[in-house]
């Protein structure tokens, strides 16, 4: 049987996941419902994505006995209470990046999922790009040693629209950008807490973070630097630095498709390549077709019963709030919640 799924919010990254879903076999996954704060919006939504039912409210979805699993894709400021409306009504639920605005709102969280036993995950999709299980793959198996090193850039000019440019929405280039790069640096280091998070950069006229570089340290002389921007464009490419080897992922590595691993004792590289499938409408970011990755990997969780992804676990998700909370506090960006004063 299918898993029926429910988008809620009608936006750009809702229409890009429903892109991913339309990738996959129709047997195991399909969208059952929409819901936008616009009736209107909804039924513009349904209507290009073939989905039956759209709602006005997301009252209404959560209510709706039809669905399986919910995927949230709203403005950053909308995730606390919008997860905590469907974990109420006792629905699985993967909500976008960043899960909360700090760690305060992810426990609030991941809390109550426990409470109500249900599938919980924030949609951190990077992590199950077949690069991304790659990567874990060469790094577990020690074949070109230990992690020491992991750099990573992401800029692109994202600081345009209302949403990324005020803080009371959740703005700032490091909910929207810079969790990536913080996120496969994590990742590298086996979601290892850092020693050490120091970060310098500077925030926009609204108060919001326009560019970071945040340095993470860890025992054994290991480190990650990391460097993104809102406002111009780099690279976005990233490595990891091992004992006896080198892994490139290529651009976008946020959701890459190419990679480059190099042994330092044979002096070999071998490339690796994966293709995604062209859905039937066309998204609207990079290699969203992807998405259809994390979507599988939640079917299949949710198929044997799971209530967390070992991915994306509730404590990996706890540790990026953690980590993403201290730099922007280090860059002065500072919201209702957080653990220092305003």
């Amino acid at each position: 049987m299918a898993l029926r799924w429910g988008i809620c919010s009608a936006g750009k990254i809702s229409h890009d996941f429903a892109c991913g879903l339309s990738t996959l076999d129709s047997s195991l996954h399909t969208i059952g419902a929409v819901a936008a704060r616009s009736l209107e919006n909804a039924k513009e939504f349904a209507e290009l994505h073939k989905i039956p039912t759209a709602y006005g409210s997301y009252e209404e979805l959560a209510a709706d006995d039809n669905i399986d699993v919910i995927y949230i894709g709203s403005v950053n400021s909308a995730h606390r209470d919008l997860c905590l409306l469907f974990l109420n009504h006792n629905r699985n639920v993967i909500c976008e990046k960043p899960l909360s605005l700090n760690v305060k709102q992810a426990n609030e969280i991941i809390s109550l999922a426990k409470r109500k036993d249900v599938f919980f995950m924030e949609a951190v999709w990077s992590r199950f790009f077949p690069v991304y299980e790659k990567v874990r793959d060469i790094i577990s198996s020690g074949q070109i040693g230990g992690v020491k090193l992991v750099r990573a850039n992401f800029a692109k000019p994202c600081l345009r629209k209302e949403r990324t440019l005020k803080k009371e929405l959740g703005g700032g280039a490091a909910y929207d950008i810079g969790i990536y790069p913080l996120q496969l640096a994590l990742m590298a280091f086996n979601d290892e807490e850092p020693t050490s998070v120091t970060v310098s950069g500077h925030l926009m006229e609204g108060g919001v973070d326009e560019c970071g570089n945040i340095t993470l340290l860890y025992p054994g002389n290991r480190m990650a630097a990391l460097l993104y921007s809102g406002l111009c464009t780099l690279t976005n490419d990233a490595e990891i630095a091992c004992t006896n080897g080198l892994i490139k992922i290529y651009s976008p590595c946020w959701c890459p498709t190419q990679m480059d691993v190099t042994n330092l004792e044979t002096g070999k590289t071998d490339n690796f390549h994966f293709t995604l499938p062209t859905p039937r409408v066309s998204p609207n970011f990079d290699n969203s077709e992807g998405l259809r990755y994390e979507a599988e990997a939640v079917r299949q969780a949710i198929k044997e019963g799971k209530k967390e992804h070992a991915l994306m676990s509730h404590k990996t998700s706890l540790l990026l709030a953690s980590t993403l909370e201290k730099v922007r506090n280090s860059l002065g960006y500072v919201v209702e919640g957080d653990s220092v004063p305003k």
